[in-house]
């Protein structure tokens, strides 16, 4: 899977190229990076959110954070507390490895970004990954939707109100997964055997990663409609749940007269009626 994000930083030309030989601790030579006094290391308080660049002859951190996180400040708060438990996984994992072999460096990007802006919420998607060593990175995927009046998050838990709501979107999402898993095996041209392995084997991952359990549907974020109010949710999946790694992130729209019936009363001016 092609590493996400950050490749629009200059940060992100040096994280992706595995080959390339460590550069000294806050070098500025290696595609613009800022000097060393320049670099901004997490504190141990939540600050205003700025970018972070961190260098190390072993390791290399990129974050980047939109400005409109900052005026909230329990957003900023959970998006800071995100990354640096992202950050101490990676030194944890520096700390531990042996010598690392000759041109490999750990590395962490993690991007912050604005899916939806309005009075009633801000939703901001992160996404990312952290190389430790192996065939390929780790995913960082998480959603972040924050409710401006009340100010907190809004979590899957407290969206629906039972289970039967669960089951409904779960009957919608494994629809739109299978259906799209049989239109990309049907582009592959697949010998019949092989085609009914795979609507087995990938069938049976995303049956397994649809069931009705809040925790399959933690990460969301919003579809604006017309007068910012919600058209419907957009469920993501990281790799694995409901496929395999090559798929990597898949993600399904739920409209709102699907999840209106089950919404929990406080959100349900949060949606169109229509």
């Amino acid at each position: 899977m092609r590493r996400m994000l950050l490749c629009v930083l200059p940060l992100a030309l040096v994280a992706c190229q595995r080959d390339v030989p460590p550069v000294p601790a806050g070098s500025a030579e290696q595609g613009g990076l800022p000097a060393a006094e320049d670099v901004q290391p997490l504190p141990d308080e939540v600050p205003e959110l700025k970018d972070v660049v961190e260098m190390d002859p072993r390791y290399i951190v990129g974050i980047t954070y939109p400005p409109e996180a900052n005026r909230y400040p329990g957003l900023a708060a959970e998006l800071y507390a995100y990354a640096r438990s992202a950050r101490d996984e990676l030194m944890q994992s520096v700390e531990g490895a042996a010598d690392l072999q000759p041109g490999t460096m750990y590395d962490l990007s993690l991007r912050f970004s604005v899916v939806a802006d309005t009075p009633a919420l801000l939703a901001i998607a992160a996404d990312g990954s952290t190389y430790t060593g192996g065939a390929h990175d780790n995913p960082l995927i998480e959603r972040f939707v924050w409710l401006v009046p009340e100010q907190k998050l809004l979590l899957a838990d407290d969206l629906l109100t039972d289970a039967d709501g669960w089951a409904v979107v779960s009957r919608f999402v494994r629809e739109q997964l299978h259906a799209a898993l049989s239109q990309r095996i049907d582009a592959d041209e697949l010998e019949p055997d092989e085609r009914s392995r795979m609507l087995r084997t990938a069938g049976r991952m995303i049956d397994e990663g649809s069931q009705p359990d809040v925790t399959n549907f933690r990460q969301f974020e919003p579809v604006l409609g017309r007068g910012d109010r919600l058209a419907g949710l957009r469920f993501v999946f990281p790799p694995y749940q409901v496929g395999p790694y090559s798929d990597g992130i898949q993600t399904v729209e739920v409209p709102a007269a699907v999840l209106l019936p089950y919404v929990a009363a406080p959100y349900r001016g949060l949606f169109a009626a229509d």
